[in-house]
């Protein structure tokens, strides 16, 4: 029925692994994607949207490093938006509306069009571990199926607990069940466990709506899209989201279900995400405010099924129910399902290296929502490094470890296996200290070469990427080298009350003022005759006004990481004993000794790690 035994096994095929299963075949690793239902691979459990404000660029890099997430995004998006366009470009960030059937159905036909992939669909109820070492996993039915390493991406469904109002029952999300023991089996190996929770709106048919009460929200005029390859396209056509709002009113009749609430009597006790808090959590944390804004988000271009962003809840559905119809809009409104709240397992990532592959049993990787985060960005940008490094682990080659200023999922891994987290962890941009440089108009520049390197980046990718590159760089040179008259540009500067010129200077110098944009350069002729002759097109010549007008920013971002650099290039021992250095304090050898930093650099940034400590670490390994 299988074959001997696998290179690597991905059970869960949510967003986590699936791109691990797609990262570890790509590589050419014998692999088998282990799932309770074959029919839900990839499934949006919550909103039907990719990016947004640093998941967006979080795409974008799994896009560069070749995994699937960008092309199934923009091959089944309904609308785009590029966020935060007022702001700099290290703020833009990319998302889709997407169609939540075509999504699915689009992940799974390109799986299996994926060389090297099987496919099983059955319960995983336990792992085999021998000797600290991964030897596969054992099925509901009690099947033994051998690997050589296991990547982990069970989501929201070990242990699953579904609580509408005083109603609790067992279940990974709405119709499916709880996965059963995998944690008992961790545990039994030395893992620390724990419970989190997150929540989901009601979904409600879109017929029983009234848009003309609600704000309509249009996608962009001229869509962009996130995959950097030539397989897809922008959008053509695209399909409306809607704004409304709640009410005092509405407020009100959601306290009247506090006392049934699994949050406010009880029987919920782990934590939720902070940043997606449910809508009774919201009246009760932000009393002064008499309204909250509802995205009233289509799940499709055909589907009637329209999902009600703002409105997660766990309250009784009568009062989820009663309280929709008090909102402008909903006054008819009618339900697909109610909204719920899941707690489920997790294991604190500070039980992992940065492969993701865990310290306790070796060829075991994790990903997902099982370290800790939430959101189908950060699981599907886990998953797909879980998968590249299983896959290199088995081949006997060195692993792929993203630095914090490489990439967003360089912060992300560098964030859990360094800090923990004891919520839901999400992605922001401000998380990343180097954010002008992790852009999402250059995840190919910094990711796709890497990638490349190590087989999974088609050649058509690097060239695509090298070409992109070497445009944009003639096309600065061309601003820097290029003399403009003060007769050419004093018409701009007047039209853009700024200040004139009185002799001719470099373009590159008027380029770099705030108010000038890349549309007020391309009405001098020489810019024209320029794109014109090269066949410029825009992306090249977006990325070239980014760095006419950010270099000074990106330079000194650089030097910063390349200090950084230096840290990161002070190993430390895998053995490496902390409780020698008496001069160091407690807590240090205490968090030092518990998640065993690779690097001085990641040492330095563990919770209850003070500089004195890092200090006292470099003097102690004679730096």
């Amino acid at each position: 029925m299988f074959q001997d035994i696998y290179d690597v096994i991905v059970v869960g095929a949510g967003h986590a692994g699936s791109e691990a299963a797609a990262a570890a075949a790509n590589l050419g690793s014998k692999t088998l994607l282990v799932t309770m239902s074959l029919q839900n691979i990839a499934q949006m459990s919550c909103n039907p949207a990719m990016g947004g404000i640093a998941k967006g660029q979080i795409v974008r890099e799994i896009d560069a490093l070749g995994g699937y997430s960008g092309i199934v995004s923009d091959r089944t998006a309904i609308q785009f938006k590029m966020l935060n366009k007022s702001k700099g470009p290290a703020m833009w960030s990319p998302r889709v509306q997407s169609d939540r059937m075509r999504f699915a159905e689009e992940w799974r036909l390109m799986l299996e069009q994926t060389p090297n992939l099987d496919f099983y669909q059955e319960m995983v109820g336990g792992l085999i571990i021998e000797d600290g070492k991964i030897k596969g996993i054992k099925t509901s039915l009690g099947v033994e199926i051998k690997a050589k390493s296991v990547v982990l991406t069970n989501g929201t469904f070990l242990n699953g607990l579904i609580h509408i109002g005083e109603k609790q029952f067992g279940g990974g999300r709405a119709g499916e069940s709880a996965a059963y023991g995998i944690t008992e089996d961790l545990v039994k190996a030395g893992f620390e466990s724990g419970r989190m929770k997150t929540g989901t709106p009601p979904r409600v048919d879109g017929r029983s709506l009234d848009y003309s009460k609600m704000n309509e929200e249009k996608g962009d005029a001229k869509p962009d899209k996130f995959s950097y390859s030539d397989l897809t396209k922008p959008l053509a056509h695209q399909k409306s989201c809607y704004m409304t709002y709640t009410s005092l009113d509405v407020h009100d009749i959601l306290r009247e279900g506090f006392d049934r609430s699994p949050m406010f009597n009880g029987r919920i006790k782990s934590i939720g995400p902070r940043y997606c808090p449910s809508i009774e959590d919201k009246i009760n944390r932000f009393a002064d405010k008499d309204r909250h804004q509802l995205f009233i988000e289509p799940e499709g271009w055909n589907t009637v099924e329209v999902y009600v962003n703002g409105f997660s809840t766990s309250l009784p559905e009568d009062i989820q129910f009663k309280a929709l119809r008090s909102v402008v809009g909903f006054e008819n409104v009618k339900f697909f399902r109610p909204g719920y709240a899941i707690e489920y397992d997790y294991f604190p990532p500070t039980q992992l290296k940065h492969t993701l592959e865990t310290k306790l049993v070796e060829g075991l990787y994790f990903a997902g929502q099982i370290n800790g985060t939430t959101g189908y960005e950060e699981a599907a940008s886990q998953g797909l490094m879980a998968g590249i490094n299983a896959s290199l682990k088995v081949q006997e080659k060195a692993p792929m470890i993203l630095k914090r200023d490489e990439a967003y999922i360089g912060v992300l891994i560098d964030d859990l296996i360094t800090k923990g987290t004891e919520e839901p962890y999400r992605m922001f941009t401000s998380r990343a200290e180097f954010r002008t440089l992790l852009r999402q108009d250059n995840a190919d520049f910094r990711l796709t070469p890497m990638s490349h390197e190590i087989g999974l980046a088609s050649e058509l990718r690097l060239r695509r990427m090298e070409h992109k590159l070497k445009e944009s760089e003639k096309l600065v040179a061309f601003f820097k080298e290029t003399s403009i008259t003060a007769d050419e540009a004093n018409p701009i500067l007047e039209a853009k009350e700024t200040a004139l010129v009185n002799q001719s200077d470099k373009m590159f110098k008027m380029f770099s003022r705030p108010q000038i944009e890349l549309n007020d350069m391309m009405q001098l002729q020489k810019v024209k005759d320029y794109i014109n002759s090269n066949e410029v097109d825009l992306e090249i010549l977006e990325q070239a006004e980014i760095q006419v007008k950010y270099s000074g920013y990106i330079e000194k971002e650089r030097n910063n990481a390349n200090k950084l650099t230096r840290l990161e290039d002070v190993k430390i021992p895998e053995d490496f004993d902390y409780n020698k250095i008496k001069s160091m304090s407690i807590e240090a050898r205490q968090k030092l000794g518990k998640i065993r930093p690779a690097t001085i650099s990641q040492a330095s940034r563990i919770s209850g790690v003070s500089p004195s400590d890092i200090s006292v670490l470099l003097i102690y390994m004679g730096r």
